[in-house]
């Protein structure tokens, strides 16, 4: 499990030096995420090592909206002079996110019928 959390911290810091030398408007651990997304696909083994690792954070996910919503309660007063572009943002955002979601699974999802089966 240590070297599963090295690897994963590793990512990170990948990420966050290639952000940051670069001048990036990307936040690091986002970097670091694609590269550990293209890392994965170039040594399948490595997602064996972070198996258990990750289906522990993913167990206590919850937890990681803790400081989210302290930073919610410290900001009331902003949020209530800005509430209008806040819930533009969040509904663009949202809608966003769930058509490149639903693009990305047509194009990644296998077809039922298609040409390859057919000629079987």
């Amino acid at each position: 499990m240590l070297e599963a959390a090295t690897w994963l911290l590793i990512f990170q810091l990948a990420g966050e030096i290639i952000a940051r030398l670069a001048g990036l408007p990307l936040p690091g651990p986002v970097l670091g995420m694609v590269l550990l997304v293209i890392a994965l696909f170039l040594r399948p083994a490595l997602a064996e090592k972070l198996g258990v690792l990750v289906d522990g954070l993913l167990a206590n996910l919850g937890l990681l909206f803790i400081p989210a919503g302290v930073g919610v309660s410290l900001h009331l007063g902003l949020l209530r002079e800005e509430w209008l572009p806040i819930l533009v943002a969040l509904i663009g955002s949202t809608i966003a996110g769930i058509v490149v979601t639903a693009l990305v699974y047509d194009a990644l999802a296998p077809r039922e019928g298609s040409d390859e089966e057919k000629q079987r």
